[in-house]
């Protein structure tokens, strides 16, 4: 769906991209801000995802802003140092890219437990602590400078999509209508990029933050929505999750192709080839109305 506002676009396995609209902004004729909800409203319309875009001028402020709060927004750092120093103040350290526990202890134990505190400490300080290198990247990154390109990723080799409950669920009905709105949100996206997959994850989360993982290898590659809802049924039953208490389910599409390079079994039920055209006529009509 990104590359549709952008050609410059990275994914960040297992739910995340990042991606650079400098040069689609005048197309649109919006600011970052207004094309970054554009964003959010297609994919909430489309595929029924809740995504939360982060706006900064370098990927690093960008992925810092998009967690800076609850889910589900649209988030802006104004490109401005004040602005930026502001926001990156009072952040722990480990709130850097690449600033493990271990680093955080090393840095804390000389007073350095802030971004605000490590911007303010000299390069030279930094790099005795760290290295030469480790501290040049880690003074620049507390002043909330990033240089790292976006670089395009290649065709993803799978597809997530999660449900969270907004409490213990134990109705294995409510489960199984999860399923069919993240079923129905892959087989859209699977088509949207022209994409089919072999094999479809079931992961299982209950209350206890445990979790439970099937795989099921499909018949034949697809994208066909009633055809991933039916494995994901059939996976949903191997469990036999009786009273059990579900917090959130995840469907997860693996082995992805291309759909012009993958066979398909001839059918010769009338009924599924009205089911797949009608499947069709709908994606046109997501694609037109956002709906």
């Amino acid at each position: 769906m990104l590359a549709e506002f952008t050609p410059v676009v990275q994914a960040l396995p297992p739910d995340a991209a990042l991606a650079d609209v400098a040069g689609s902004l005048r197309y649109f004729g919006v600011d970052a801000t207004g094309l970054a909800e554009r964003i959010r409203v297609r994919a909430a319309g489309l595929y029924a995802l809740r995504c939360t875009v982060g706006v900064a001028a370098n990927p690093l402020l960008a992925r810092m802003v998009a967690a800076d709060g609850p889910p589900s927004a649209v988030r802006t750092l104004p490109d401005d140092v004040d602005a930026v120093a502001e926001f990156l103040a009072k952040k722990p350290a480990a709130a850097l890219q690449g600033v493990g526990p271990a680093t955080a202890r090393t840095l804390s134990s000389y007073g350095l437990d802030s971004v605000g505190r490590i911007a303010a400490a000299p390069l030279g300080t930094l790099q005795r602590i760290l290295g030469a290198s480790a501290g040049r990247r880690l003074h620049a990154a507390a002043r909330g400078e990033d240089p790292t390109p976006v670089t395009p990723s290649a065709p993803s080799r799978s597809l997530s999509a999660e449900h969270r409950f907004d409490h213990d669920e134990l109705d294995r009905d409510r489960q199984r209508a999860a399923l069919v709105r993240l079923a129905d949100g892959l087989g859209l996206r699977l088509r949207a990029e022209e994409q089919v997959a072999r094999a479809l994850t079931l992961t299982v989360r209950y209350a206890d933050r445990s979790t439970t993982t099937r795989t099921r290898k499909l018949a034949e590659p697809t994208a066909h929505t009633p055809a991933l809802t039916a494995a994901a049924y059939e996976l949903h039953e191997r469990l036999g999750l009786q009273r059990a208490r579900v917090r959130g389910v995840s469907l997860r599409a693996e082995d992805l192709t291309a759909a012009e390079l993958a066979s398909r079994q001839l059918s010769f039920d009338p009924a599924d080839e009205r089911a797949r055209l009608a499947e069709a006529a709908a994606d046109r009509a997501r694609e037109r109305f956002g709906a």
